[in-house]
């Protein structure tokens, strides 16, 4: 498995994450004709080696020109685009479909973001600064050179918070920007004192949408490392940084949330509706805890699992769906076993598995008992009768 460690001492944004890229290895000759079908007028790429403190680190320019240049005095002259103009883009280009894929998840995330903040719907949301044409290559270029390296899961450090003031289409505002730290949530951050902006939205987006796992650098044999660079000059080198190699054992660490909320006056009935649209909403598991509360009244503790973008979705389900008024979530690390679903025979027809491995051997293969309550009913047997000798079946199929 290929990895990528992005470590962000000084912040992140979609430049910095190309040119680390393209110094660890990206042909940039090959990201230039790769962005040019998206078939998006009015931008050219440029690329030269810069020093940052004592670092040499490769900068990505997207020069913007024509009429979707900026003004000179004002901070947006470009056209305005919603989401719906930006993913008909991505999906119409002709682009690899991992990497359609995965700027697609980007600017849905970042159009959820904007959405929260400005009390709209997605729907509505017109991008400003992430809508602009360097915006869009900076994702896209992004995706572009994880695709090219081979990148199988990405990982990356606590970003700083940054603060002071910026300046953007809405006016004067705090750093972090509103839609960035709305990006931010369920992903662990640090403050290191700069008062400036340190993470852009669209550094924000990419990273926290497409990483497996965030804080300490996993297990890895490094191959290569790339230095991108920022604009700004900072006292501590305005660099990121990324590690890429291998990991030869289980498919490593990633984050996950988990959220949390109590109730006391909900009827039985309606927690089958609430984990149904929790599902449905990219929760990776939900279960419920008896729990005595205040009072001795008896209480449930719904907990739900999900993927850290995925923390907004799930507790506006819980809004709906149940009486609490506040959820709570808390950010973990976990490590999972490479896994997939493959088909094999067996003494009763062929049936689903899920095969789990360590460091390449099998370690479970359990049948999908969906598929074993399916077959027992038909064949007039015992579930168990039929699960343990689909078991059999399949530990003898993929035994070395």
């Amino acid at each position: 498995m290929r990895l990528a460690y992005f470590d962000c001492p000084s912040g992140a944004a979609g430049d910095m994450i190309m040119g680390a890229l393209v110094d660890g290895g990206v042909p940039f000759e090959t990201l230039q004709a790769e962005l040019e079908k998206l078939r998006l007028p009015g931008f050219t790429l440029a690329r030269r080696e810069v020093m940052k403190g004592v670092f040499r680190a490769t900068k990505i320019d997207v020069h913007v020109h024509g009429q979707y240049a900026e003004a000179p005095g004002h901070t947006h002259s470009h056209p305005a685009r919603n989401l719906g103009a930006i993913l008909e883009l991505i999906g119409a280009s002709g682009l690899p479909d991992p990497v359609k894929e995965k700027a697609t998840r980007i600017f849905r995330r970042l159009g959820e973001a904007e959405a929260r903040v400005h009390g709209t719907s997605v729907d509505e949301v017109h991008f400003h600064e992430v809508g602009a044409v360097d915006a869009i290559v900076d994702v896209t270029g992004a995706c572009i050179g994880l695709h090219l390296l081979g990148v199988d899961a990405l990982h990356c450090s606590a970003l700083p918070l940054g603060g002071g003031f910026v300046a953007g289409a809405h006016g004067r505002m705090a750093a972090p920007a509103p839609g960035t730290a709305e990006l931010l949530k369920g992903f662990p951050v640090v403050d290191t004192g700069v008062k400036r902006e340190l993470v852009t939205p669209t550094g924000a987006a990419i990273l926290t949408t497409l990483a497996a796992g965030a804080g300490a650098m996993p297990a890895m044999t490094v191959e290569a490392v790339g230095y991108g660079a920022g604009d700004m000059d900072l006292e501590t080198p305005n660099v990121v940084r990324v590690f890429l190699g291998r990991a030869d054992g289980p498919a490593g660490r990633e984050t996950i949330v988990q959220v949390e909320t109590t109730v006391d006056d909900m009827q039985p009935q309606l927690w089958e509706a609430v984990m149904e649209r929790l599902f449905e909403s990219g929760a990776l598991d939900v279960y419920l805890t008896p729990v005595t509360m205040k009072k001795s009244r008896p209480g449930i503790v719904l907990t739900a699992l999900c993927a850290p973008e995925r923390v907004t979705e799930l507790s506006r389900v819980l809004f709906a769906e149940s009486p609490t008024i506040g959820v709570r979530w808390t950010a973990y690390q976990r490590e999972r076993l490479d896994r997939e679903l493959i088909t094999l025979a067996t003494a009763y027809g062929p049936v689903p598995f899920k095969v789990s491995r360590l460091s390449g051997r099998v370690v479970t293969v359990t049948p999908e008992f969906t598929e074993i309550r399916r077959i027992a009913k038909e064949k007039g047997l015992t579930a168990r009768e039929v699960l343990d000798q689909a078991r059999a079946d399949g530990r003898k199929l993929l035994q070395p």
